[in-house]
């Protein structure tokens, strides 16, 4: 089954589960679901960022945090963020290690997702998946708001999103 075929749950404003209906259904028709979103630091402060592959159907080769996904069908959030860890980064991490921060509604920016933020700070050294991720590296925070500011073409919109978020909430190490 490719990535636009999977099964995801449509949910409605509330985040409650409405139904269920494929990845491409969904993003065509600007349905609400659900993804996480997680920052991993360096033991300095550094955010891991990554750009997205070529082959991805929605900001392919833009940067984004440092894991992202969609929510499964019946899968929960917290699971989510552990899966697509090791999906995305190639690391093992157990789900008490990460701490979970906020929740962003959906709405354009967001690519009509309810959006779980998480981060986890350590010497972790990602492994990136080629299918996945194009590239990755650690950024000071003041690198990634300049490219933020200077160059919000080349990022996805809701990593814009949840790092404006992250330093207004003082959230960043």
């Amino acid at each position: 089954m490719s990535h636009s075929d999977e099964i995801l749950d449509v949910v409605d404003a509330r985040d409650c589960v409405l139904g269920q209906a494929t990845r491409r259904d969904i993003h065509v028709r600007g349905l609400c679901h659900r993804a996480v979103h997680l920052f991993l630091f360096n033991p300095g402060g550094d955010l891991f960022v990554q750009k997205r592959s070529a082959t991805k159907d929605t900001f392919p080769l833009c940067y984004d945090s440092s894991a992202s996904g969609h929510v499964d069908q019946s899968e929960s959030y917290d699971a989510c963020v552990v899966r697509e860890v090791q999906e995305e980064l190639g690391l093992k991490i157990q789900f008490q290690l990460l701490r979970k921060h906020f929740q962003l509604s959906a709405c354009a920016e967001t690519g009509w997702e309810f959006v779980w933020v998480y981060s986890i700070q350590g010497g972790y050294v990602p492994l990136v998946n080629p299918a996945e991720i194009d590239a990755g590296a650690f950024w000071p925070p003041f690198d990634v708001t300049r490219l933020l500011s200077d160059h919000p073409d080349r990022c996805a919109p809701s990593f814009m999103r949840i790092f404006c978020e992250f330093q207004q909430r003082k959230l960043l190490p």
